[in-house]
């Protein structure tokens, strides 16, 4: 007789982005006549940038004669990927790595989801507070949460950190000592950072307490601020005691294409042991996962040609024109907001102090405009909601313009 993983039953409800999709799709087919705007879900509007299409084309026509085309790419992703990345995004910043220490994979949330694989059940985990649901989620399928609290929406063994505005949304160090601790920065909901100085400050924790970090930078193109750090590996120890995930779908447009990447130094060793982390996740990406398609590989080398760049830098400020009309909107109108400085995301404090799903009805069926309520990123997120940058301009104006005129 099979057994099922009963760990998904005590799983709340649906993902949250899916429980978003059925409620404006249940309004929709009530409300035809009606033009619904998204800046819910962060996917990217824009097209690839013309250097990354150009690649896909050379790349197809490789794959279509016998002397070039490629099968299986190897294990860690195709060197010419893995230099490119650390060429483009770590040796610039003073970051040395050894290029056994890239790992391509097919997106940043797939591999927050599977990096739990080679850490014990019985690791504490700490998250920031609101949190990008995948973290915690992936963590209660694999049985290393607890049980789910109704009345508090929190899990009873996660350290959830609050990051409010009273806080300037820096998260505190926890009265309990975590094993695991997830840093997104810039952060996704809130749009917020941290200083160089206070990531040293989290590097230099976990360090004592013989933490690791998985740190989530997939944002990390949007940073405009001096004194926000673009790596984790800018702080000192850090390669001791931190895995960073990166993502070329905001950064690119690969929400479509699909194209990551983790860092995991060999410096990371399990406590009072020589075990390199690097090598477990080596075993498990080998076992797991057949690689991103040469194509996409490609395409991601694309991106850090200097075409390829000012390209896509174009389209990262395209959005960022974006945040800055919502921002500028909402607090024109007289709405608390945090967020889209370095990061597409905006925090729009709820008024009267109605409750994000109460507040998310309101935009959805009063301003046809769709948010994402904060309470489905964890107990701090409840009396906000989420907006994105990535919509068109157009879009992005109208949908502020209503909102101004609730």
């Amino acid at each position: 007789m099979f057994k099922i993983n009963d760990n998904f039953l005590k799983l709340p409800g649906s993902y949250l982005f899916s429980t978003i999709a059925r409620k404006v799709s249940d309004y929709k087919a009530a409300n035809p006549d009606r033009e619904v705007i998204s800046l819910g879900i962060g996917d990217v509007t824009q097209p690839l940038a013309p250097a990354v299409i150009r690649a896909l084309h050379g790349a197809v026509d490789e794959m279509g004669a016998a002397d070039s085309f490629r099968g299986y790419a190897p294990d860690l992703g195709y060197e010419f990927l893995r230099t490119a990345i650390l060429e483009g995004d770590y040796r610039p910043r003073g970051v040395e790595l050894a290029l056994d220490e890239i790992f391509i994979s097919d997106g940043a949330k797939s591999d927050c989801g599977n990096i739990v694989d080679i850490f014990a059940t019985d690791n504490v985990i700490a998250v920031t507070d609101p949190v990008y649901p995948v973290y915690v989620d992936s963590n209660a399928m694999a049985g290393k949460t607890g049980e789910y609290d109704k009345d508090k929406e929190a899990w009873t063994d996660v350290i959830y950190m609050p990051c409010t505005a009273e806080n300037g949304f820096v998260p505190e160090f926890p009265a309990r000592t975590p094993d695991i601790i997830y840093i997104c920065c810039p952060n996704n909901p809130t749009g917020t950072t941290l200083t160089l100085d206070q990531l040293q400050a989290w590097v230099d924790y976990a360090i004592e307490k013989q933490a690791v970090i998985l740190y989530d930078a997939a944002y990390e193109a949007y940073i405009s601020e001096p004194d926000v750090p673009h790596t984790i590996y800018e702080c000192e120890g850090a390669k001791t005691c931190a895995i960073e995930m990166r993502s070329f779908s905001k950064n690119a447009g690969f929400t479509g294409t699909r194209l990551g990447f983790t860092v995991i130094p060999k410096e990371l060793t399990a406590p009072d042991s020589d075990v390199r982390v690097n090598s477990l996740w080596a075993r498990r990406h080998g076992t797991k996962f057949n690689g991103a398609p040469y194509i996409i590989q490609r395409a991601g080398e694309a991106v850090y040609s200097a075409e390829g760049k000012a390209q896509t830098k174009e389209q990262i400020a395209y959005y960022m024109k974006n945040a800055t009309t919502i921002r500028e909107g909402l607090q024109a109108a007289g709405y608390e907001v945090y967020g889209g400085v370095n990061a597409p995301y905006i925090w729009l404090k709820t008024p009267d102090g109605v409750s994000s799903w109460d507040f998310f009805d309101r935009l959805l069926t009063e301003a046809n405009v769709v948010g994402t309520p904060g309470a489905g990123f964890g107990p701090s997120g409840e009396g906000y909601l989420r907006l994105t940058a990535f919509g068109t301009a157009e879009n992005t104006a109208e949908a502020i313009k209503r909102i101004r005129s609730l």
